[in-house]
């Protein structure tokens, strides 16, 4: 029997291709304790995250530990923001954190998220086939944010630097606090009703859950998913999840960020549509110089040098096949000649006057042959035919 076995690193970087397969793993919210918190001199931070019954090796690197409000410590409660892989080299799997929330006042908001999530991802209102594509090339841009801050200013910003013919409408809608939501949704609304952009942003910049909690009610994901616009969400920090987020056509990290995805660059545009000039143009010449060494190697050849040599050349062929049916003919004539000659002679051997020619006679009654004395009687008349004439006789 022969084995094949695999090193214990590629059964690890197999597994690891599992993990990174399963678009679960990408983004997990998991709640639990903090425990043997290490605070590394790198600026990472290596922890346990544990429940009662299980725990998990965790990690948050340097460049999301920055965005820390508090500092992790043992025994704290916590939601944390994540993916799950493995660590190729000790073949353990670890949660990489990527954004952490203290659990206290904020416990009763995310279990509610976590409810209204569930109910709508069970609803397929989540679904991918459910997106609709962003406009490549959209001429008025709806937005639906606060009047005043930056983030109103940075789409503006952002846009007309990218396409100065783009036209941004302004909605302005509460974007926290009690009421915010229906006001939300009654913006995307009035959008579709009104026709008034080819693709809306909703935005807002970061804040905590409950600042952001309107675009985690259930009002604002029926509206977007309702929206026949395309509905791009921008709500808080790239760190920053919302149910919004989850039900919009797409997402980005940062109103800015949904800018640059509404507007394309029409500087780019203009390069690509001069490359793409360029390259048919050049294309359009390499056409133009095939196809005139095929006209030049067609008017070469002698169809159209000599166009009646083929001609001839089937005379020849009609006339060379016409003599040896002739031929043939001939040849025919002469066999079926030489054998009718053959079988006329075969029936002049055999036919009665020619046995009259060497002495015979034939006797005839009533003209019939008589081949027996037993039909004559005395007296009867008979006829005898002989080589140069007939003549009667009467039997006596």
């Amino acid at each position: 029997m022969i084995y094949n076995p695999i090193s214990v690193s590629e059964l690890n970087k197999y597994i690891k291709s599992k993990f990174e397969e399963d678009e679960y793993f990408d983004n997990v919210l998991v709640e639990g304790e903090i425990s043997n918190c290490k605070h590394h001199y790198t600026g990472h931070i290596y922890f346990t995250l544990k429940d009662d019954k299980a725990l998990i090796k965790s990690i948050m690197f340097k460049t999301y530990t920055t965005h820390l409000d508090f500092e992790l410590q043992d025994g704290m409660k916590v939601i944390i923001l994540g993916s799950v892989s493995v660590f190729e080299r000790d073949g353990t799997y670890q949660l990489y954190a990527k954004a952490v929330k203290q659990l206290g006042k904020m416990g009763d908001l995310r279990a509610a998220f976590e409810q209204l999530k569930e109910k709508l991802e069970k609803e397929g209102l989540f679904n991918a086939e459910h997106k609709k594509p962003i406009p490549k090339f959209p001429r008025t841009i709806g937005v639906l944010t606060s009047n005043t801050g930056s983030v109103i200013r940075d789409i503006i910003n952002v846009s007309t630097r990218r396409n100065p013919n783009v036209y941004i409408k302004l909605l302005p809608v509460p974007v926290q606090g009690e009421g915010a939501a229906v006001k939300i949704a009654e913006g995307i609304d009035f959008m579709n009703k009104k026709n008034l952009a080819d693709v809306l942003i909703i935005a807002r910049g970061g804040g905590s859950l409950e600042d952001l909690w309107p675009f985690n009610e259930e009002i604002v994901a029926r509206a977007i998913y309702n929206s026949e616009i395309p509905v791009i969400s921008a709500v808080g920090h790239e760190t920053d999840f919302t149910i919004s987020d989850f039900v919009a056509d797409l997402r980005a990290p940062t109103p800015s960020a949904a800018a640059e995805l509404a507007v394309p660059d029409i500087v780019l545009v203009e390069n690509n549509l001069n490359k793409y000039q360029i390259r048919n143009k050049q294309a359009l010449i390499k056409k133009i110089k095939l196809m005139r060494l095929q006209y030049e190697k067609c008017m070469a050849s002698r169809a159209f040098t000599n166009p009646l040599q083929k001609v001839n050349e089937r005379y020849m062929q009609i006339d060379s096949i016409v003599k040896e049916l002739n031929y043939n003919i001939g040849q025919k004539m002469q066999q079926e000649k030489a054998k009718a000659q053959s079988i006329i002679l075969k029936i002049d051997a055999l036919s009665p006057l020619k046995t009259l020619t060497r002495g015979y006679s034939i006797a005839l009654k009533d003209g019939k042959i008589v081949k027996s004395v037993s039909q004559l009687y005395k007296g009867d008349e008979i006829q005898i035919r002989m080589q140069d004439g007939q003549t009667n006789a009467k039997i006596i």
